[in-house]
């Protein structure tokens, strides 16, 4: 199994908002060896707000068929502006991160 994070800098204050659409049903929920996605928010940061959105994955292959995808395109796609001028984006930068689950243990009881 692997982990692929993408940590995410955004501007102060917007990470609450822009995490839960990391969660929401997509097509994501039925890609071959999707195992789950969390978003974890930094805690403590002064100048902007940062979320780290682990994706764990079967295996690399897996991931990067999602990464490939036409189901990735539309969920990383911005939304067309309702007054036809483009927001700003709450992005500052992000850096992907990957990991190889080497060992887990969990709460039996």
């Amino acid at each position: 199994m692997i982990v692929v994070t993408n940590r995410i800098k955004v501007k102060k204050g917007m990470a609450p908002a822009l995490a839960p659409r990391f969660t929401r049903p997509s097509g994501l929920d039925s890609m071959k060896g999707f195992v789950r996605v969390e978003v974890l928010l930094t805690q403590g940061l002064e100048e902007h707000d940062e979320m780290n959105v682990n994706m764990y994955w079967e295996d690399m292959k897996d991931f990067e068929a999602w990464r490939n995808s036409d189901d990735f395109k539309e969920s990383h796609k911005r939304p067309a502006p309702s007054d036809g001028k483009q927001e700003e984006s709450p992005m500052l930068g992000s850096e992907i991160i990957t990991y190889d689950v080497a060992s887990v243990k969990e709460r039996t009881s």
